[in-house]
């Protein structure tokens, strides 16, 4: 039995049992439920994800866990979270690239392994304007400087992304192109293990969300020369914007929690209410703050909206950047 048929046989069972009396009012949650994390440690989905964690406890009144399931820039995660029982134990946790997986595999002509279909989603909880970076070991202090010796020397420079296509590749390919440069890519496992090749200079660049770098950022050992978002960020106010510097580029690295497409809707409906709940404490909001960046709560009717939006504009961010291998 391929995935596909499987999504649509537990969607069918789901719709089934919904149908019997008494399932749309059974007790959930009645035990832990997982946040499939699904990039390593250090990344935004897990900077947001533990202090979620925390919140989501004692409004659920359940266990919350986050596991890690890493890989091909987020895609193992999100296709083990797809093809999990669709009974709200099992949730994903996922950041923007959530939406080019597919576009990709159509790029090279392969199957799509899931598609955004198989995700109903619930919250959106961040939407981070992510920074151009360099490291202390470099000696640029604007774009301009930046951007001028990359032209002289292509293919020197060396950036670091959270993998092929993933949600810190593409912001960078963009800027690539609108600039004419050429750089070298060191494509990693993840947000986190991008950073930890940048402070190694292993890589020199990085496009980073403001939550992952901000404590670099304040050490001094990660120089931001540019931000991706449409408006100055609060917590970097001498950082330019992209479209300041003549750069039209906007781009924000957004984390949202997502259920299995199957999962009966009274489910949703406690966690949209929970994650609701938790998202607005006072701890959760000085966790973000703490973070560099600001609750950008979005409930599901939203959410929805914005996710077929975005998802639209990284599908042609993938196929404009066109085949490329890691």
């Amino acid at each position: 039995m391929d995935r596909r048929h499987f999504v649509a046989g537990t969607a069918a069972a789901a719709a089934a049992l919904a149908v019997r009396p008494g399932f749309a009012q059974g007790a959930y949650p009645t035990h832990a439920i997982t946040l499939v994390n699904p990039f390593p440690p250090g990344g935004a989905a897990d900077k947001v994800g533990q202090p979620l964690k925390a919140v989501l406890e004692p409004v659920l009144k359940q266990p919350v866990i986050i596991e890690t399931k890493s890989g091909a820039a987020g895609a193992v995660g999100a296709q083990y979270a797809a093809s999990a029982k669709p009974d709200g134990y099992t949730l994903l946790l996922h950041i923007t690239s959530i939406s080019g997986f597919a576009e990709v595999d159509k790029l090279f002509g392969r199957t799509p392994k899931f598609t955004t279909a198989d995700f109903i989603p619930i919250a959106r909880y961040v939407a981070d304007p992510c920074a151009l970076l360099v490291n202390d070991q470099t000696p640029y202090k604007t774009l301009k400087e930046f951007v001028e010796d990359a032209k002289k020397r292509p293919d020197e420079i060396v950036f670091s992304s959270s993998g092929l296509y993933g949600a810190l590749h593409i912001p960078m390919a963009q800027f690539m192109q609108k600039a004419g440069i050429k750089m070298r890519h060191l494509p990693t496992r993840g947000g986190g293990p991008a950073l930890t090749a940048f402070l190694g200079n292993n890589a020199q660049c990085l496009v980073s969300s403001i939550s992952a770098a901000m404590t670099q950022i304040k050490a001094g050992k990660a120089k931001p020369l540019a931000m991706f978002g449409g408006k100055r960020s609060k917590a970097l106010p001498d950082v330019p914007t992209m479209k300041e510097l003549g750069y039209d580029l906007e781009y924000y690295l957004w984390v949202g929690l997502f259920a299995p497409k199957g999962t009966p809707d009274n489910v949703i409906k406690v966690m949209r209410e929970a994650s609701d709940k938790a998202a607005h404490t006072d701890a959760f909001k000085t966790a973000m703050t703490n973070l560099g960046q600001e609750l950008d709560y979005m409930d599901q009717p939203e959410f929805a909206k914005f996710w077929a939006s975005d998802a639209a504009k990284i599908e042609a961010a993938v196929r404009s950047i066109g085949k490329q291998q890691g």
